[in-house]
């Protein structure tokens, strides 16, 4: 079942496959601030402009104690050559199984051109340290995006 995630609950826990052969679960972010987006697919104009940008931010989100993670639904290798093609240095899960995406409610119906199916809603999460859900933002459009994440990161206490 999908659920509709919102500020003030808890984190859903989770535990991916991530790039390079590793892994990144909901237990590695305890005790920090984080990022959560999820974004369609992998190497897409505006998923690639997304973690660009996050990635030019890195530095800035470290200083705010703030990991960033990038989920979607593609496999692992195919993260790795996304990740080796644009030079990206984030965190990039991968959810083919869509248990996390559901938890977070970013697996949604969607329509166009008159037809319906299901996709993944371009969703931010940013979690407090206690692992709760600060702030959400649905449907979002890629420009100044990380920026205001950023910000928010930066004025989360």
């Amino acid at each position: 079942m999908n659920t509709q995630l919102e500020s003030g609950q808890a984190m859903p826990e989770f535990n991916l496959d991530a790039e390079a052969s590793s892994r990144i679960s909901s237990d590695d972010l305890k005790g920090h601030k984080a990022v959560i987006y999820f974004y369609p697919k992998d190497d897409t104009p505006g998923c690639t402009k997304e973690a660009i940008a996050f990635t030019q931010l890195k530095s800035a989100f470290e200083a705010a104690d703030t990991r960033v993670v990038g989920i979607s639904a593609d496999p692992v290798h195919k993260h790795d050559k996304f990740i080796a093609k644009h030079d990206l240095d984030i965190t990039l899960g991968s959810d083919p199984e869509l248990d996390t995406l559901k938890a977070f409610g970013v697996w949604v119906q969607k329509a166009m051109y008159g037809r319906k199916y299901f996709g993944i809603e371009r969703s931010t999460f940013l979690i407090d340290a206690d692992g709760k859900v600060a702030k959400v933002w649905r449907k979002v459009r890629v420009a100044g995006h990380a920026e205001d994440v950023l910000k928010a990161a930066e004025a989360l206490d």
